[in-house]
C-alpha cells in the first residue's frame, strides 16, 4: 500500500486548502485509462473528502460540455463535462472551474472527476470510494478518519 500518512476530515480547514497531491491519480471508464497524473492538485476542506484536480492535459478521455452549472463559494462557478471513453458515456461525471476565484486560480486548466461515475479511481495504490452522496466530489481513501459529509442527514454541517 502507498505510504499516505492519517488524515481526519474534521481537522480540514473551512475555506478549504489546496494543495499537490502526493500519489499519482489513476482513473478509469469502460475498460480504459481516461486519466494518470503525477501533477493533480487536490482540495481539502472540512468534513470532506479530498477532491483531486487533474491537469487537462493528463486527460485522455474525450470532455463533451454537459448543460447546467453550480457555484462554490469558495472556488467559483463550475462547468461540468460528459465523459467518453470508448463506447462508454459518463453524463455529468467531471468538471472544471474555467475561472475560479483568485485563492483557487491554480485549479485553472483543471479537472475533477466523480469517483463514483467512473469504473475505477486510484489515489497511488489505493482504490477509491466516493464520498457520500451525489453532490460533492471527494475522493474518500483508507487513510481518512472522521465524518465525512454527504451521507442523509449531513447536508447541515
Amino acid at each position: 500500500m502507498s505510504s499516505i500518512p492519517r488524515e481526519n476530515v474534521q481537522s480540514y480547514p473551512r475555506p478549504p486548502a489546496l494543495e499537490p497531491a502526493s500519489l499519482p491519480i489513476t482513473i478509469y471508464l469502460g475498460g480504459l485509462l481516461v486519466a494518470k497524473s503525477n501533477r493533480a492538485l487536490r482540495v481539502l476542506e472540512t468534513h470532506h473528502a479530498p477532491t483531486y484536480y487533474l491537469p487537462a492535459a493528463d486527460v485522455s478521455a474525450i470532455l463533451h460540455s454537459a448543460s447546467g452549472s453550480s457555484f462554490c463559494e469558495w472556488k467559483g462557478k463550475a462547468q461540468y463535462f460528459d465523459v467518453i471513453a470508448g463506447d462508454v458515456i459518463a453524463t455529468r461525471a467531471a468538471w472544471t472551474y474555467e475561472k475560479p476565484t483568485d485563492r483557487f486560480t491554480p485549479l485553472a486548466g483543471y479537472i475533477a472527476f466523480y469517483a463514483g461515475k467512473m469504473d475505477e479511481a486510484w489515489v497511488g495504490d489505493m482504490r477509491v470510494i466516493p464520498q457520500p452522496g451525489d453532490f460533492y466530489g471527494g475522493w474518500v481513501t483508507p487513510n481518512l478518519d472522521g465524518q465525512i459529509k454527504g451521507a442523509p442527514g449531513t447536508g447541515h454541517w
